[in-house]
């Protein structure tokens, strides 16, 4: 939030400190995601139990200048406000926590995820926009959520463990000084906030981790994509979810005109790359007429010996975006969407939507630049500690968006005019000392 912003919004000390780890990720869910994982501790009495191993992990996020035992100090250090400090237990040591974390493996973060880092902005329907306050501005096109898919890599420390699982970027003299980890996530747009998420090795392609993404969509999103983005299987699995989808065309993708329609926009066909000559003629000429592709028996031509389909029907809708810098050579933009009827939405709300996109730029921003800081390298030497760290980083960074839009919604304002980096800075500084933490099993 801008200053301004910021000073106008009645956020409580408790609402800005760890415990808004606590907060956004409740102990009941901690506890069910380690059962489910099947890594609770053996020892009733031990002094890292479970549950605070996974808060001070995701405490490591937030404190990524402190070793382990500061970290440690810090999130422990007022745990007598809840009856329940020992004065006999002393901090752990740094090799204590890396065991306790080797213990809790890689599998407790993604799952706690999954169980806490669902979207922000309220709830979607037919009169998100219209009863919008600050979270949804920006999060809705009529009564679709707007979601964004976008990835970035992480550095990740030069041990011999994360270099057999991860990988470099490049090779040779132009090989990567650390290996690189590599996320795609989902994240809505109004609010910044990763919604779902894919963490693998650098080899394995965006679109890859992207088409892992795919299957979670649900009717009432609507997912914008960069070119970059766009197969016809990715296309194919994406829609077959019933979410409505707006992504850029490549340019060289060919775009038959099946029918212009009254707002501009024109519909076209999406045939798969492996249908082509005479079969290919066929479908387009079949959509032309305005035959019903979607049933075997009128269109057999539009699905394979399995029963699927080979071809969509969409609609495109161009625009030029002017040349910024005076030269006067513009840029057109071809959008796809399965949005196919104007009524449903109109070509400027759709270009609109589109550029909504952008908001996981500052999304993957915020995390890599503000919360892990720029150019730095995590912590962990092991690939297990790795995908902790990762995937609580995206934990950290949904708590603090959370936070961030429930406090614009209060104050009805656009959660763009919220700092992400001010925020973070609140609950930094007043972390200390103050965590939220019921610790049972220290003994």
């Amino acid at each position: 939030m801008s200053a301004d912003g910021l000073d106008r919004l009645d956020v409580r000390p408790d609402q800005v400190t760890v415990g808004v780890l606590v907060d956004s990720v409740p102990r009941d869910a901690v506890d069910e995601a380690v059962a489910v994982c099947g890594v609770r501790e053996r020892r009733s009495d031990g002094k890292l139990p479970a549950h605070v191993v996974t808060y001070l992990t995701l405490a490591l996020c937030l404190f990524l200048d402190d070793d382990y035992e500061e970290v440690a100090t810090k999130v422990t250090g007022s745990l007598d406000r809840w009856g329940c400090w020992n004065a006999a237990w002393s901090v752990p040591t740094a090799s204590a926590i890396t065991q306790a974390r080797k213990r809790l493996g890689r599998k407790v973060f993604p799952e706690l995820f999954e169980r806490t880092c669902g979207p922000v902005a309220g709830t979607a329907g037919p009169g998100a926009t219209a009863t919008a306050l600050g979270t949804a501005r920006g999060s809705f096109l009529r009564g679709w959520r707007l979601l964004a898919i976008d990835g970035f890599d992480v550095d990740v420390p030069d041990s011999e463990q994360n270099a057999a699982e991860f990988g470099y970027a490049g090779s040779g003299d132009n090989r990567s000084a650390f290996p690189k980890a590599r996320v795609v996530a989902l994240a809505e747009c109004g609010t910044h906030a990763f919604v779902a998420a894919e963490v693998g090795a650098y080899r394995v392609g965006e679109k890859t981790l992207a088409g892992r993404l795919y299957p979670r969509l649900r009717a009432d999103e609507l997912l914008t994509a960069d070119r970059g983005f766009y197969s016809w299987a990715a296309w194919d699995s994406a829609s077959v979810t019933g979410a409505a989808l707006l992504w850029r065309a490549p340019t060289q993708l060919d775009l038959p005109v099946v029918r212009v329609l009254g707002d501009g926009t024109y519909l076209t066909v999406l045939v798969k790359p492996t249908v082509r000559g005479a079969r290919r003629e066929r479908l387009v000429a079949a959509a032309r007429a305005g035959a019903d592709l979607g049933d075997v028996d009128t269109v057999p031509d539009a699905f394979d010996e399995r029963g699927l389909p080979v071809v969509h029907l969409a609609r495109v809708v161009e625009y030029d975006v002017p040349d910024r810098d005076g030269g006067g050579t513009g840029e057109m933009i071809v959008l796809l969407t399965t949005v196919t009827d104007p009524g449903d939405a109109r070509a400027d709300e759709l270009a609109a939507a589109y550029h909504e996109r952008w908001e996981e730029e500052t999304a993957n921003d915020q995390l890599k630049t503000h919360l892990r800081g720029p150019g730095r390298v995590l912590r962990s030497r092991l690939p297990d500690l790795v995908h902790q760290e990762i995937w609580s980083y995206l934990i950290v960074h949904h708590a603090v968006s959370a936070l961030t839009a429930k406090a614009s919604a209060a104050a009805d304002l656009d959660p763009d005019s919220i700092s992400f980096a001010k925020a973070l800075r609140l609950v930094r500084r007043t972390a200390t000392g103050t965590a939220d933490i019921p610790p049972s099993g220290l003994g």
